[in-house]
């Protein structure tokens, strides 16, 4: 079913860039996955809405770990 959660899905992102200078669609991104600082980790689960988070700093954040 489309609607079942992965059980246990998580993946780790790091904040690598600073969001200064940059459009404020991708600062408020980086809030929303519970980033604000350099080199912060979160660990979030693994949706298509984060991926789709993470796809659009992709430039400011790396994946740690996937698990």
């Amino acid at each position: 079913m489309a609607t079942e959660k992965a059980a246990g899905k998580t993946i780790t992102v790091e904040q690598t860039g600073s969001p200064i200078r940059r459009p404020s669609e991708q600062r408020n991104t980086l809030i929303g996955l519970g980033l604000n600082k350099m080199h912060r980790r979160r660990t979030l689960e693994d949706t298509p809405s984060v991926r789709g988070m993470i796809a659009s700093v992709h430039h400011l954040v790396r994946i740690v770990d996937e698990v």
